[in-house]
Formats: C-alpha cells, sequence, structure tokens
C-alpha cells in the first residue's frame, strides 16, 4: 500500500503520525514541501490512500486514479475535496473532527480580545513610534452568539465563560436541551442571535445552504458595536451585505481569519473596524498538527487492516 501526503502542515508534525503509517507497512511518499500542482496530477494514479491539505484535488483528478481507496484530510473542512464524487467512484472520504478545536476555539476568543482592547492596533501604531494609550472596552459581561455548535463552539463557550461573557447559540441540528445543558440560551431563529449577541461567532462549513448566507440582513440587526467573528470559511460571507452594513453602520465590526477577497480595500476603507489574519491560520498549532496527522494516518491504517470506516463522511 502507498500513501502520498500533500498537506504542508503534515510535514511540521515530526515523526508520530508517519511512523503509524510504517509500522502498518504502508509506504510514504511525502511532496507537502514545494507542492507542485502539475507534479502532483501526474502522480497521484499510483497511490492507494491520499492525505490532503487545502489544494483542490479536481474530479477529473480522482477519475484518473484506479488504485485510491481512501482520502484523508488532515484537518476538518472538505470544501477542497469533491465529495459526492468521490463517492461515486467508491473512493471513501475522512476528515479528523475535533483535532483542531482548541486551536481554532482559541484564536475566536484572541480575535475578540484583540478587538475589544485593540491589540493589533495599537501595536501597529508602536512599531510607527506612536506611543498613544486607548479606550478599550471590557468583554466580561458581553453575549457571544455562536452560530453553529459543534466542538469548535462548545471550545469558545467555554472560553467565553471564563471571562465572563454570556452565551447564546444557534444550531438547527443540534437539539436545544443539549445547548442548554452546555449552560448555553438557545436562539429562537438567526435573526435572535444577531439581535442580542455583541459579537456573533461563525463555525459553520460551507455548503450550498450556507454559502453567502452571512450578509446585510443579518448584520445590520446586531446591537451597537456589534462585532462579527469569522473562523470558518469566506465562502459563507455575502461580502456585498458586509460592506453595504459596515457603510451604514460605522459602530460596526468585522474580524476574521479568512480573508474577504477584496480584504485589502476593506481594510483601507473601514480601518481598524475590518481585522484579518495573514491566511487561514485557525488550525495553525503544532499540537492540532500533530493530532490531525495521528487521526488521518490512523484511519488509513483502520481502513485497510479491520475495513473501519467510522469517519467517513460520504458512506453509501
Amino acid at each position: 500500500m502507498k500513501v502520498l501526503i500533500t498537506s504542508r502542515s503534515f510535514g511540521k508534525i515530526g515523526d508520530s503520525a508517519k511512523k503509524v503509517l510504517t509500522d502498518a507497512g504502508i509506504e510514504i511518499d511525502n511532496i507537502s514541501v514545494g507542492f507542485d500542482q502539475a507534479h502532483f496530477e501526474k502522480i497521484i494514479p499510483e497511490y492507494d490512500a491520499l492525505i490532503i491539505g487545502a489544494h483542490d484535488f479536481s474530479e477529473a483528478d480522482m477519475e484518473r486514479c484506479p488504485n485510491l481507496k481512501i482520502i484523508c484530510k488532515h484537518g476538518v473542512g472538505l470544501d477542497n475535496i469533491h465529495v459526492n464524487k468521490a463517492k461515486e467512484l467508491g473512493i471513501a472520504v475522512c476528515n479528523a473532527p475535533g483535532t483542531n478545536s482548541n486551536a481554532v476555539a482559541d484564536l475566536a476568543l484572541g480575535l475578540m480580545l484583540s478587538v475589544c482592547r485593540k491589540i493589533s492596533h495599537s501595536a501597529a501604531l508602536v512599531r510607527e513610534g506612536v506611543w498613544k494609550s486607548h479606550i478599550g472596552e471590557d468583554v466580561c459581561g458581553k453575549t457571544v452568539g455562536l452560530l453553529g455548535f459543534g466542538a469548535i463552539a462548545k471550545g469558545v463557550a467555554r472560553r467565553a465563560r471564563g471571562f465572563g461573557m454570556n452565551i447564546m447559540a444557534f444550531d438547527p441540528f443540534v437539539p436545544a436541551e443539549a445547548m442548554e445543558a452546555e449552560g448555553v440560551i438557545v436562539a429562537k431563529s438567526l435573526e435572535d442571535l444577531y439581535e442580542n449577541s455583541h459579537f456573533v461567532s461563525l463555525h459553520i462549513p460551507a455548503t450550498e445552504q450556507t454559502k453567502n448566507s452571512i450578509g446585510y440582513n443579518l448584520l445590520s440587526r446586531m446591537p451597537k458595536g456589534g462585532c462579527l467573528v469569522n473562523t470558518a470559511r469566506k465562502e459563507v460571507i455575502n461580502e456585498e451585505g458586509l460592506i453595504k452594513a459596515l457603510k451604514e453602520r460605522e459602530d460596526l465590526k468585522y474580524i476574521t481569519d479568512v480573508p474577504t477577497a477584496n480584504h485589502a480595500a476593506m481594510a483601507e476603507e473601514f480601518g481598524k473596524r475590518v481585522f484579518g489574519t495573514p491566511k487561514k491560520m485557525g488550525a495553525e498549532t503544532g499540537e492540532a498538527n500533530v493530532n490531525a496527522g495521528l487521526a488521518a494516518a490512523n484511519q488509513i491504517v483502520d481502513f485497510f487492516t479491520t475495513g473501519n470506516t467510522k469517519f467517513q463522511v460520504n458512506k453509501q
């Protein structure tokens, strides 16, 4: 059996995940460093398994892979993998749920703290030699609304509670009693969540139902000083609606781990009300990379040795 590793983050995790594969007699090829799409497309038909990062694996490439039996995402999001096409071809697709939840939850709360205390803006001024203090605001007593209530959102809720924040959540796929058991106020609707949350933190995947779903209608409902926090996917944001809301409401803020298509222009127009990280870095911690790598390696070994498909997302 041969596995091809293309995730750049996989190369940072040391030997633990690789040992899981080699101990099972699985041959490893790693092209994560200096990844080249053309080279990838040329060699992928040789492999039985793939551990993939963020690059796209096209439907045409899948059709050229007669030996490929399983694709494991080194992480959680599956928007770069054509899951239905893989199902049609009999290729199992798995991800590593929960392995990066602590890392992303840390960043989500960190972004909230940064915007409230104007940390990044103040640091930029210091680098320019401007020594000036800024009046910020407490997070204590504020309400954070969680859109989606999976592992990451639960982690945000635990952290926010430690800062004295109130927690509200909306997730039509999670029973209300399960959210209440976590000490969360259950929003009656999306509109209810936005109308009553100083922060709205996004924890939803990019699906046909969620793409472009966060726009003017929801953002314009937020309380004075409201802030949208996006550590999910940029595709869920309706940028036209976001820009309209920011123009009409000088009190609104947008902080994101997934910069918009026009992020530089938005940052210039709206100043410190719009802040983004240089790249999607929510899951980029050493611990999260190790956890995701081990999860992917173990899933491949289990798949070929016992037929275990516990984390397969495209079962027949």
